[in-house]
């Protein structure tokens, strides 16, 4: 899916203090518009539903609906729409959960001002963006629960090889460029990589390339 120009984005808190000022930061970027605002979960799926926006920020607690709850139905109903999730926890529930609901990424509110832009353009680009501790609490979860180690790894050598460069955030066109092969060639491997080991998307990618020994965790 093409990245559009300027991303139109949805932000969903029940305090307007912190819509105000997620708006403020990202209305000071050329290519990030707060289009509409939502008070709680519901009201944010019915705005992401009808199609005018790019990205769902939503806080991960929220009236009539959570922002887990809602992250979820948008990725079913509306795939074309990232979500965000955005949370004052440290919590490492709360970060699987929204990973697993399709967000994009979690970004804590104490680091809001510093990280959000950085989100958005990460969850435009088809990729995730976590904070650093969770990072850390992915590697280990993943670590803690490897059980393929002795597994005979089913993707072509070429195949690994871009396994390892999504999984370091490479875009298509990067790896294209490193690999000296086309654009379109790259999104073949990565349509084979997923079928092959029935993942969805960049995050689960991460985790079996770590357990593979393909990148450092």
């Amino acid at each position: 899916m093409p990245i559009p120009l300027v991303t139109r984005i949805l932000v969903a808190d029940d305090h307007e203090i912190v819509r105000r000022g997620l708006k403020l930061v990202m209305d000071a970027e050329a290519d990030l518009d707060v289009v509409a605002e939502a008070g709680d979960g519901a009201e944010a799926v019915r705005i992401a539903l009808a199609g005018d926006v790019d990205l769902a920020i939503l806080d991960v607690s929220m009236p009539r609906m959570t922002g887990l709850h809602a992250a979820r139905t948008i990725a079913q109903q509306a795939p074309s729409v990232r979500t965000l999730i955005l949370s004052m926890y440290e919590n490492e529930q709360f970060l699987f959960e929204a990973l697993k609901a399709g967000a994009s990424g979690y970004v804590l509110k104490s680091g809001a001002d510093r990280d959000i832009v950085d989100a958005c353009r990460a969850a435009m680009r088809g990729q995730s963006f976590l904070y650093p501790a969770a990072v850390s609490a992915l590697v280990r979860d993943v670590l803690e629960r490897d059980s393929e180690g002795d597994q005979i790894d089913p993707l072509t050598p070429r195949e690994q090889e871009v396994l390892k460069l999504i999984a370091e955030a490479h875009s298509s066109k990067e790896i294209a460029a490193l690999l000296t092969i086309s654009v379109k060639t790259v999104e073949r491997h990565r349509a084979n990589i997923l079928g092959k080991l029935g993942m969805r998307d960049r995050v689960e990618l991460t985790r079996y390339a770590i357990r593979r020994g393909l990148i450092e965790p």
